[in-house]
């Protein structure tokens, strides 16, 4: 009985050091999308709309094995076929739903989309349907079958589609459900809108048989005269070589692929990545069989007590939170050009530093970002009240985590991953997100961990930082709106703040509401003088935070909220922005643009 005992338990360490390991590897996706050969499926998508799910099936009249799916077609009288892509409505894809049709604001559900495409087989490539993000469940269909599906609204996700293409045309059908539920992450209370829809454009890539697939190049934590790292190749023999050049650098290095694997390691002395010089190296990848291009920098960052470190200097990170919302016509953001659009207008601030809130946002925004020069911190939707008891909530979060790593892990100007946003106190809450702390640093321990604490409600007479989340992050990061959720703005230069922990601290939001054009005196709420005042008083706030690292208000842009119906002010706002979401510039805007200009430089 000993025996068999013991025999269980091996089984069980060995079981559980399996799963762990499957756990930590980087999510399934290929790197960099826009150097493979890839097929736009963006445009215009046919879709049903179907809030009470018949497209599944529909008892009788529709047979289980002829769902929407099955894009059907009448071919005679007797057929009884009730819906037809064909002569439906269209969306923009990549886009939301909500702001593309007015019958839709609100809607929360089941859409289905159709798209027709072409394709010619060549027997040496493997093809893939990669989405950039659907929000929030997906189910996808090809010719009719099934392929996969995927949980989460801002992360992407690929099927390899190889043997289930046909020669000529083909369709593909997505199943598309936004609803909010208590277990999803995050959870069914959030102050940003739930746009449904496919949200990111979509791609038909094609690669080698033996192709590659993902990459780590980076400088090692706390070196910045070596450059090492791995490449994945799938397909691969043993043996063959794996190239790395970096022709600006004069850098070229052979490894050999052994289980899929090329790992490296070569000295080097690349210019630093910064935001006063945000360099890029072209770096070249080659196999025996495939070829890719990136554009990667090369810096360190690390903590030494309250200060934060880039390239071994302390470095204040001016910034500003940024929604994922589109300037002018609002919604989603769906182009490279409204990234631009709200990265410049971040510049114009004086922003060396941007948190993107409160998800991952497209890898179009990280890279242009990157280009110039701003720091990021970079989020999944834990958010609020998520389920830390769930163990299926955790396993979504985590996957969400590892999808944003394993997709962004080789930007530079990704300084921070943060694991949560404004979540209560708690023992069930603090080893769900020690948890994910610990998938973050084995995934990459070269950036620095943080989250979003709350102190509303420690009152105005100081401020004590004391959440026990702040042993778990490297940089701790507060929520606070003195003058708008607690206090009135002239109390705030008067707070004395204290923490704890010897970590920087980046005052991760703070700031006001005021709608645009909207004027009084500064004591009167929802006034652009208002919102001015509490930017002031914040400013002289923090300006006595002795270990203050940064900080990023909230927030760059007026953007959609459902929590925000209040008429004629908010109107389905949060009116927080610095900017409304027509692009005029508020009052605040200058207060904190002359701040940046003036100090911590």
């Amino acid at each position: 009985m000993k025996n068999l005992v013991n025999i269980l338990i091996g089984l069980f360490l060995i079981l559980s050091t399996t799963l762990t390991a499957q756990n930590l590897e980087f999510a399934d996706l290929l790197q960099n999308i826009n150097s493979r050969q890839n097929t736009s499926l963006n445009g215009k998508w046919d879709i049903i709309v179907d809030p009470l799910e018949n497209g599944y099936y529909n008892h009788r009249l529709l047979p289980k094995d002829n769902g929407y799916f099955k894009n059907a077609k009448m071919t005679s009288p007797s057929d009884l076929i009730e819906y037809n892509f064909d002569i439906s409505f269209q969306l923009d894809v990549p886009g939301d739903w909500n702001t593309q049709m007015d019958k839709l604001y609100y809607y929360e559900g089941t859409v289905w989309y159709k798209k027709d495409f072409t394709y010619h087989a060549n027997s040496d490539k493997l093809a893939f349907l990669y989405f950039e993000a659907v929000n929030y469940e997906a189910i996808v269909y090809l010719n009719g079958e099934r392929i996969g599906s995927h949980v989460g609204g801002y992360t992407p996700f690929q099927f390899e589609v190889t043997n289930k293409l046909k020669e000529g045309d083909n369709f593909v059908v997505v199943k598309v459900d936004n609803k909010r539920k208590k277990e999803n992450v995050p959870t069914v209370n959030q102050d940003w809108w739930n746009y449904g829809g496919i949200t990111r454009s979509v791609h038909l890539i094609t690669t080698p048989k033996s192709y590659i697939k993902d990459y780590s190049i980076q400088l090692p934590k706390g070196n910045t005269t070596t450059i090492d790292g791995w490449v994945q190749v799938e397909n691969s023999k043993d043996g063959d070589a794996v190239t790395i050049n970096i022709p600006e650098l004069k850098k070229s290095v052979n490894s050999i692929l052994k289980n899929g694997i090329a790992k490296f390691s070569v000295k080097a002395k690349p210019v630093l990545w910064s935001p006063y010089s945000p360099k890029l190296y072209e770096v070249i990848i080659k196999t025996p069989t495939d070829k890719l291009t990136d554009h990667i920098g090369f810096r360190t960052v690390a903590t030494d007590g309250s200060k934060i470190l880039l390239n071994n200097k302390p470095i204040f990170l001016k910034g500003i939170s940024i929604h994922e919302e589109a300037p002018f016509k609002t919604g989603r953001v769906t182009s490279k050009e409204e990234c631009k659009i709200l990265l410049k207008w971040a510049k114009e601030l004086g922003c060396n530093f941007i948190r993107l809130a409160h998800y991952p946002h497209s890898e179009t925004m990280v890279r242009e970002a990157e280009k110039m020069g701003f720091m990021i911190w970079s989020e999944i939707p834990v958010y609020w009240t998520v389920q830390f008891d769930n163990k299926d909530t955790y396993a979504n979060a985590q996957n969400q985590l590892t999808e944003m790593i394993s997709r962004d892990k080789n930007r530079a100007a990704i300084l921070l991953w943060s694991m949560a946003n404004e979540t209560p106190e708690g023992e069930a809450r603090l080893s769900f997100i020690a948890d994910l702390a610990k998938q973050a640093r084995k995934l990459d321990n070269t950036r620095l961990i943080t989250a979003a604490l709350d102190t509303q409600g420690k009152g105005n007479d100081g401020n004590l930082i004391e959440d026990p989340l702040g042993t778990i992050v490297d940089v701790i990061g507060i929520n606070n709106y003195c003058g708008w959720y607690a206090g009135a703005p002239e109390t705030c230069p008067d707070i004395k703040w204290a923490s704890k922990y010897n970590k920087p601290m980046i005052m991760s939001e703070v700031g006001g509401g005021a709608l645009y054009g909207l004027h009084g005196n500064k004591n009167e709420r929802w006034t652009e003088e208002y919102q001015a005042d509490v930017y002031k008083k914040n400013i002289e706030m923090m300006r006595n935070i002795k270990f203050l690292a940064g900080l990023s208000p909230w927030i760059l842009m007026d953007f959609r909220s459902s929590r925000r119906p209040l008429r004629r002010i908010q109107d389905d706002f949060n009116r927080k922005g610095l900017i409304s979401e027509q692009g005029m510039k508020k009052q605040a805007f200058y207060i904190l643009k002359d701040y940046y200009n003036n100090e911590n430089n």
